[in-house]
């Protein structure tokens, strides 16, 4: 038996679900069920809200769909991960996808970081949650990470806790994934990935970066790497080093 059902169209919804909940559903989402999916009061869809687990449900309503009646658990809510992407802005369609693949790879929060050669200032967050929760509902993903607002590359501060994996194409390192098991010997420790900008780190914020209390600089390989390209790099290989690609 399949661990996902991916036939049934997935639901985000940001309210509590248990047993015979009632759950309103947004214009858009009635709209995409009733209009794009041509489905109809009775039919059943799977919904999760990022806290409760993911639940069968059918949809209530006339001719215009107006919510939710959850019926049964289909899963439990998975212990949270604790991984942070921090990463320079990037335009529209890089930034994306770069935020879709994070969803997929993990991450529990999205940071955008204003650094010095930082070239997209403004961050549209609606965009970015919209984007989160497009790809956890496709995906089979029961957590949608957060979308912190942009912070200013100077006013970050990391915690003794928590491992900064700064991605640095200028780092020696030549093997990531050696660096990595060396840095720590906790299963997962919570970790922060930072991602520079096109333009790359200045020295003065690669030396802010080495000075937080717990963290390993290593470059992706031998080739230059888009910013975008980057973050599921480097994701991959803490999920496969430290996470729970491990099993």
């Amino acid at each position: 038996m399949p661990r996902y059902d991916f036939r049934s169209p997935r639901l985000f919804v940001d309210a509590p679900l248990g047993a015979g909940a009632l759950v309103p559903l947004a214009r858009e989402q009635a709209h995409y069920l009733g209009n794009v999916l041509r489905l109809g009061a009775g039919d059943a869809v799977l919904a999760f809200n990022g806290r409760d687990g993911e639940w069968h449900a059918t949809l209530a309503g006339g001719k215009k769909l107006s919510g939710l009646i959850v019926s049964e658990q289909a899963r439990t809510q998975p212990a949270a991960g604790d991984v942070h992407l921090l990463f320079a802005p990037l335009k529209h369609a890089r930034l994306d996808y770069m935020v879709q693949k994070a969803v997929e790879l993990g991450a529990s929060r999205l940071v955008p970081i204003l650094t010095r050669h930082t070239q997209v200032a403004r961050v549209n967050l609606e965009r970015m949650r919209a984007n989160a929760i497009e790809a956890a509902e496709q995906c089979g993903v029961l957590a949608v990470p957060d979308v912190a607002e942009p912070v200013a590359f100077s006013a970050l501060a990391f915690g003794p806790e928590r491992l900064v994996v700064f991605c640095d194409e200028a780092a020696d390192v030549a093997d990531p994934v050696t660096a990595l098991r060396a840095a720590t010997n906790a299963s997962m420790p919570p970790v922060a990935v930072v991602i520079g900008p096109e333009g790359g780190f200045t020295e003065e914020e690669r030396a802010q970066l080495l000075r937080a209390p717990s963290v390993v600089r290593l470059a992706l390989g031998p080739r230059i790497l888009r910013a975008d390209t980057a973050a599921v790099a480097a994701l991959t290989v803490v999920q496969a080093v430290l996470g729970d690609w491990r099993g």
